[in-house]
């Protein structure tokens, strides 16, 4: 498998991809001409034809038969265009001595606070393909492509998870919250996100801080938290680096996480070495490894061993990545306890 930049000959892919995504991913809508036009912005970002408030570095996962069967990208900035809106998780107080009452209770507050900071997106992966090494390949590329372009991308980046909903696609914060604001179905405004119409969010939202006490209790037992599906991605970020710091989603309240872009540990880890062909040898970690290019970046995951400055590698790795003995390369091992 090759972590490679998007190309408009994979259009048809994508539509594919996209329509088997079913609600949550906002950035890869199951629109041909948004995707096209996405594609189009991808490859000008690669060639670097597009500021980093434009910019939208979208990678595909491509099988060795040249199938695409993933997506992962990285927003160079986002907000800076159009506002970028999370509720902020705070605290209101109130307290009265003379009755002996001190309540505290849950707030929500529509916040810019995240604007300007790149933004990990359109994660997903066909599911006859989640075994492996694929899905940490897919989400972990991104980083080793952060860490040789570093002065691309903001100190801060950022990830909003997939919040909780049910089989049917149903968000209880959505039916507590929004639904009374814009009388559609949760599926209907995170499309209506995917595709860039935001503005209705600013039209309809109250500005107000809101009490959480106010929303269902199915509600309020949301705020924070993933998707069953996405525990597994949560929890490779966290081994990452990234935490929670109280930003959530304002359709389905799923998190928004975060980390210092030179602490996550595949940035900070990450090392240039000699590209070695060879014998990996039987107790070699996998590592990620990438051929430091830009427009023709690719990445992949394979056993390897360093020794003396090199990498070493078996031949088909090399072949993936179209390198030859004594080429550069950046590589970090995969896993955070590697």
């Amino acid at each position: 498998m090759i972590v490679r930049p998007v190309r408009s000959a994979d259009l048809p892919a994508l539509i594919d991809l996209a329509r088997s995504t079913g609600a949550g991913l906002t950035t890869l809508p199951a629109n041909e001409e948004r995707l096209a036009h996405r594609v189009g912005w991808a490859e000008k970002t690669f060639r670097g034809e597009a500021e980093r408030a434009d910019a939208d570095y979208l990678f595909v996962l491509e099988d060795d038969a040249g199938k695409v069967v993933g997506i992962s990208a990285v927003a160079g900035a986002v907000g800076l265009r159009e506002p970028w809106y999370n509720y902020r998780v705070g605290l209101t107080v109130s307290a009265s001595q003379e009755l002996n009452i001190h309540r505290q209770v849950p707030t929500l507050f529509m916040a810019n606070d995240l604007t300007g900071n790149s933004e990990l997106c359109s994660l997903f992966l066909h599911a006859d393909h989640r075994s492996g090494l694929n899905g940490r390949l897919l989400s972990k590329a991104r980083f080793l492509f952060i860490a040789e372009f570093r002065e691309l991308f903001g100190d801060k980046i950022i990830a909003e998870m997939r919040g909780v909903s049910d089989e049917r696609g149903r968000s209880p914060f959505w039916e507590s919250l929004g639904r009374h604001f814009f009388k559609m179905e949760f599926s209907q405004a995170d499309y209506l996100t995917g595709v860039g119409n935001k503005a209705f969010i600013a039209e309809l939202m109250p500005k107000f801080p809101l009490y959480t006490c106010f929303l269902s209790e199915d509600a309020r037992a949301v705020i924070g938290r993933v998707h069953p599906d996405t525990e597994p991605a949560l929890a490779m970020l966290k081994s990452e680096g990234f935490s929670y710091q109280g930003y959530v989603d304002i359709f389905d309240a799923g998190p928004a996480i975060e980390a210092q872009t030179s602490k996550i540990r595949a940035v900070q880890n990450s090392q240039n070495l000699v590209l070695a062909i060879g014998t990996p040898g039987d107790d070699a970690e996998p590592f990620l490894v990438h051929n430091r290019k830009r427009q023709d970046c690719r990445i992949t995951a394979a056993p390897a061993r360093m020794a003396a400055g090199t990498l070493v590698v078996d031949p088909l790795t090399a072949k993936r990545l179209r390198l030859s003995a004594g080429d550069q390369v950046r590589a970090v091992p995969l896993s955070a306890h590697g």
